[in-house]
């Protein structure tokens, strides 16, 4: 029996770090058969270790260095993914930066450009580099935008981010609205906090910041306000970009799903 992605080609920007949310999307795109292309900012022991793993499971992958804040990279991208594999048919916008938190008074125009340049214009480059090749390809495809909790709320001393978050939201129903003609759906999947390396440093900010002695009270704090019971997880953002990505999921486009447990509701 056929897996359900076989033949079909994803693209995961900032997927390259182990452990990472990237990872896990990937994770479960190459247990569902399709190829998978790591791309970072650049391409060293820790992303081919991820690139290995993946073949681990079967995949065939490629690994492609890319800097998405540079539009010419984000084309060079979907280029050599094409080139690999003969399409892009799923685009996975996951590449940010979450980890320069200071005081709205303490942001200055250096730290707030380059969080909008990876956070929302990269995301624009990259849906606009894909969704080219999708539109020249003539067989629709699948663009998802990996927000954040941040994209419908606000969080003390991340400006820049929660304002790059709330773009991603409007760039995805914008492109969607055009891109539906061509059977290309784009949305956003909007998870709580998830503890990868760029959580992990959020957590030992926060901590602080709030009067935590200790990060792991912290967690808990986190855990008992959330009606699950927990932060996130990665396999729990993966599960849904895979049923995105899905021939059951076309009539969705332009949505931003929250997947946080609930947690939204407080």
């Amino acid at each position: 029996m056929a897996k359900r992605f076989e033949g079909k080609t994803v693209v995961v920007t900032g997927s390259g770090k182990e452990k990472g949310l990237g990872q896990g999307i990937l994770q479960r795109f190459a247990d569902e058969g399709a190829n998978c292309v790591v791309s970072d900012l650049t391409i060293g022991d820790e992303e081919d270790g991820v690139a290995d793993e993946l073949r681990s499971r079967g995949a065939k992958v490629v690994t492609v260095a890319c800097d998405v804040s540079d539009a010419a990279q984000c084309q060079v991208l979907v280029d050599q993914s094409v080139e690999a594999f003969g399409a892009v048919d799923i685009f996975v916008n996951n590449a940010g930066i979450g980890f320069m938190m200071k005081p709205l008074l303490d942001v200055d125009p250096a730290d707030w450009a380059t969080v909008i340049g990876v956070n929302l214009s990269g995301a624009f480059y990259c849906t606009q580099a894909a969704a080219k090749a999708m539109v020249k390809a003539g067989n629709g495809g699948r663009i998802i935008n990996i927000a954040s909790q941040a994209a419908k709320t606000a969080f003390p001393h991340l400006p820049a981010y929660v304002s790059s978050k709330h773009g991603m939201v409007g760039l995805t129903r914008a492109s969607a609205l055009e891109l539906g003609a061509h059977g290309i759906t784009v949305n956003a999947v909007c998870p709580n906090h998830v503890t990868t390396g760029l959580g992990g440093q959020q957590n030992d900010y926060f901590s602080k910041l709030l009067g935590f002695e200790k990060v792991a009270d912290y967690l808990e704090n986190m855990s008992a306000k959330n009606p699950m019971g927990r932060p996130g997880l990665p396999t729990d953002t993966a599960a849904v970009c895979a049923w995105l990505a899905s021939d059951d999921a076309f009539y969705m486009t332009g949505e931003a799903l929250n997947i946080a447990g609930g947690e939204e509701m407080h």
